[in-house]
């Protein structure tokens, strides 16, 4: 009798699963300021379902984003359960000094399986993926004296 897969069976393939890269969206867009905070989130999917035959069973395999960590690009790492959101509902931030950063998001993944349509089962363990890097200034912002009447 071929045994249905166990959960550290489904383990090793959902660490081989093509998994989102999630994307690194920042405000205000391309440069930043000293003193404004720069706003962090993702927009891309944070679920994913699969379907894959192991050894004749079907198992489907949802996948969901459970941790976000936010790399500055200046040494910080920012961690969240949540996948940020944009302006006015920011939930991730940060403050910089002038310079150029690139920041990425590295996203931890778990996951529930389920076999021939049966009950839904956790998947044993973590996997990450880092999305694509993005690259951005921060420029110190100068005052300039005008003149009203020009």
């Amino acid at each position: 009798m071929n045994p249905p897969p166990s959960p550290a069976e489904v383990f090793r393939y959902f660490q081989t699963l093509p998994l989102p890269e999630l994307t690194t969206q920042q405000q205000p867009p391309g440069d930043g300021l000293v003193g404004l905070p720069v706003i962090f989130y993702t927009d891309s999917p944070t679920t994913q379902t699969f379907t894959l035959d192991i050894r004749g069973f079907t198992v489907d395999i949802v996948a969901t984003a459970t941790g976000f960590t936010w790399h500055t690009g200046d040494g910080t790492d920012l961690t969240s359960t949540d996948p940020g959101a944009p302006y006015p509902d920011q939930t991730v931030t940060h403050d910089y000094s002038s310079g150029t950063y690139t920041a990425w998001l590295t996203t931890t993944w778990g996951a529930t399986f389920s076999v021939d349509g049966g009950a839904s089962t956790a998947v044993p363990g973590t996997t990450t993926t880092d999305g694509p890097p993005v690259t951005f200034d921060v420029l110190q912002a100068r005052p300039v004296l005008t003149n009203p009447y020009d």
